[in-house]
């Protein structure tokens, strides 16, 4: 593998058919250390959890849900612990709507209660075993109760991609009128298309306009379809005004929409900078790969080892001249490095290029036989094309 020279952080080429810009602000919440725990296998030990915490404060980010209280009594130390860290960012924790969990978020002491409760009919009749009048009354108990221990309060409604529409609205606009900081919406096992999302996202700030326009409109979004950013982007460019997020999209099942894809897209893509210390994204995904257990993908947008790495030759002969030709932004601005693989797709213009670089002055049949060695290995590192240059070079040919 080689590694190339860097590039300036600003020189960016995403397409000029991208038109839309937010221009305001957009909250990211990251719930790594409660959705992303999740996963299945995955487990961050207290020490973890604080580490991961203090990352995302440092890179900026301004809401951290740091746990779901009711779990265990190691849970809420540790949510505690995060609280007491007197972060830059705020502390979420999330809550059912029970007073018995409510009040185990109260021993933690964090900056907002996360309300949910699960709407759609599979959960009321499969999950909760429930008609929608009584959980319509324990989320207004729930909201009162937690409100009146002086804590921001968000609600959501669970699977609300399969919540018929006009219950929907009844809840989040009943959650509205008993005084909530934050209402949000999900699509809890990510079902619903980018239209879906922001057809969703209009038809709430509908609501709230004739109630309170200001409110905050939140939503969590899953990728079992592979459509979190996509479903996440939708949603803030139809007024979405908060996105749930992890940091490598760890979560249950296919998991959440990636802190660092979300970023870099709204930065990138819609020119909007949300104030994220980006070039430390690497670091941070590299932490909760270590802690997690769950490696990152090489093809992996934007933190994959492969992201930024190249070995086709007509590729490569045109990113020697310039990396836009097949890198929409420099991999610094990530915290990434640029690489060429060399092997069998690699070839003479770049191999030339290489060499000559290091000083080397080869013929264009040098060139070529050095190129078939080359294309005869998998991967060919810098000292390991010097050694193949000089065996060809040496009086004898090699």
């Amino acid at each position: 593998m080689i590694t190339l020279q860097p590039s300036p952080d600003d020189d960016i080429h995403a397409s000029p058919y991208n038109s839309l810009r937010l221009d305001r602000k957009v909250t990211i919440y990251d719930s790594t250390l409660r959705d992303g725990e999740q996963m299945p296998g995955v487990s961050f030990t207290r020490e973890q959890k604080v580490a991961i915490a203090r990352k995302l404060d440092s890179i900026r980010v301004p809401q951290i849900e740091a746990g779901f209280p009711a779990v265990s009594r190691d849970e809420r130390e540790t949510v505690r612990e995060i609280a007491s860290l007197g972060l830059d960012a705020e502390i979420l924790t999330l809550s059912r709507v029970t007073p018995q969990d409510i009040d185990a978020v109260i021993h933690c002491d964090p900056d907002m209660i996360l309300l949910f409760a699960a709407t759609s009919d599979l959960h009321l009749k499969y999950k909760l075993k429930m008609d929608y009048p009584t959980l319509r009354e324990r989320c207004l108990e729930a909201i009162e109760y937690a409100k009146g221990h002086g804590f921001k309060v968000s609600f959501s409604s669970e699977d609300s991609t399969r919540t018929p529409p006009d219950r929907l609205l009844d809840i989040l606009g009943a959650a509205v009128d008993a005084g909530v900081d934050r209402i949000g919406f999900t699509d809890t096992v990510g079902c619903a298309t980018p239209e879906a999302i922001a057809g969703m996202v209009g038809m709430v700030k509908g609501m709230l306009r004739g109630r309170r326009p200001d409110l905050p409109l939140s939503i969590h979004l899953h990728n079992d379809f592979g459509l979190g950013v996509a479903n996440a982007l939708a949603g803030v460019g139809a007024g979405a005004d908060a996105v749930c997020v992890t940091v490598n999209g760890i979560g249950e099942r296919a998991g959440n929409v990636p802190l660092e894809e979300f970023v870099m897209a709204v930065k990138v893509l819609y020119g909007t900078d949300l104030g994220i210390h980006t070039r430390e994204l690497m670091g941070l995904s590299e932490l909760v790969s270590g802690c997690s257990g769950v490696p990152v993908h090489r093809n992996k947008p934007l933190v994959g080892h492969n992201a930024f790495c190249h070995e086709s030759g007509i590729h490569v002969a045109a990113l020697l001249n310039h990396h836009a030709t097949y890198e929409v932004i420099p991999p610094e601005l990530v915290g990434n490095t640029r690489h060429l693989r060399l092997g069998k797709h690699t070839g003479t213009t770049v191999v030339r290029r290489l060499l000559e670089d290091r000083g080397l002055t080869v013929t264009p049949d040098q060139v070529a036989r050095i190129t078939d060695r080359v294309k005869e290995r998998s991967d060919v590192d810098g000292e390991m094309l010097l050694t193949i240059a000089r065996e060809i070079l040496r009086p004898d040919g090699g």
